[in-house]
């Protein structure tokens, strides 16, 4: 078949790098244009640095409608001014990054509706999907941990949970707590209880289990790393830890990257991966669930790229198939 003609909007940010250094490598895209306006002439290369060698493209800042797909790696609330301010054909297919059109409110513009981008969940309607909202890379860690538990009816009044997620998801613009000499050595707690993916993790738990009414207790911390989210979750649960594992290993048995560990996970096991791992731990009648993922790659541009590729037919890993930061 003839290659996914791709355009990046927003592609000087740590999203659209991610997503630029995935699709120059993918086999069935041909990656057309990258659209920065504070960058326009400049190399990829200039602000992607690793990308020398890799590629000769330049920014522009000319939008290009000649394509099948647009990757929107804007800021929150740019992404809808971005589409209301500029007239963009309903063939040309839309894969959002931001939290623009998550919730089921607001996932409408004009005649466009878009389909929440958790493959896990919505594979069978990203498929035939047009418009894409992908999910938050906290909402994405935290969802897979808890979505075999929800699909059972097993969620109780109270959920626990814990992250640690790196610099990079505060994005690229410099604030005091992602300047290297704040968060190097240094641990802080920030939007908890109120973090604003609780609401699209909310309306996904509810989908699958209606009466679930509990409350989500989130602790988000920031970490003294680059990149990458480990979750600790624990709640009161009824099954064995063997009838625990079973479920989650059936649950996501034909998940691409969702893999079941019998053994402790720990964050470089999915650091430059679009891989989510899950443990499970049993103590008294506390299950204990952690979940790790990259939060550039499955929490953000691993998962739209994925969700490209089920969008136009193709096989689900293609051009992800990368090689975890080991050591």
């Amino acid at each position: 078949m003839d290659k996914v003609k791709v355009g990046i909007i927003g592609g000087a940010g740590y999203t659209g790098g991610e997503a630029i250094r995935i699709l120059v490598n993918h086999p069935n895209v041909e990656l057309v244009f990258v659209h920065s306006n504070s960058n326009a002439g400049n190399l990829l290369s200039d602000v992607h640095a690793d990308l020398l060698g890799d590629t000769p493209m330049r920014f522009t800042d000319e939008l290009r409608t000649d394509v099948d797909v647009l990757f929107l790696c804007v800021g929150h609330g740019d992404a809808r001014k971005f589409l209301e301010s500029h007239p963009i054909p309903e063939t040309v297919r839309i894969i959002d990054l931001s939290q623009d059109f998550r919730l089921e409110a607001g996932s409408t513009l004009g005649r466009r509706r878009f389909v929440y981008g958790l493959p896990e969940k919505n594979r069978e309607q990203i498929r035939t999907a047009h418009n894409i909202a992908n999910p938050g890379c906290f909402a994405t860690c935290l969802q897979l941990g808890l979505l075999p538990l929800a699909a059972n009816g097993l969620l109780g009044d109270e959920v626990h949970i814990t992250a640690t997620t790196g610099s990079t998801g505060a994005g690229q613009k410099l604030a005091p707590t992602s300047h290297f000499s704040w968060r190097t050595n240094n641990l802080s707690v920030y939007k908890a209880f109120e973090h604003q993916h609780l609401r699209e993790i909310g309306e996904t738990l509810r989908s699958l289990m209606p009466s679930f009414e509990g409350t989500l207790n989130f602790i988000p911390y920031r970490g003294d790393f680059a990149r990458g989210i480990i979750a600790s979750i624990y709640l009161d649960c009824p099954l064995s830890i063997e009838e625990a594992t079973a479920l989650y290993k059936s649950y996501y048995q034909d998940a691409a990257f969702t893999h079941v560990s019998d053994k402790p996970i720990f964050l470089k096991q999915v650091v430059n991966t679009n891989k989510c791992l899950i443990s499970l731990e049993k103590h008294g009648d506390k299950l204990l669930v952690m979940s790790t993922i990259d939060n550039l790659l499955k929490g953000a541009s691993g998962q739209a790229v994925q969700n490209m590729n089920l969008m136009f037919g193709l096989d689900e890993r293609a051009g992800l198939n990368l090689k975890a930061v080991a050591f």
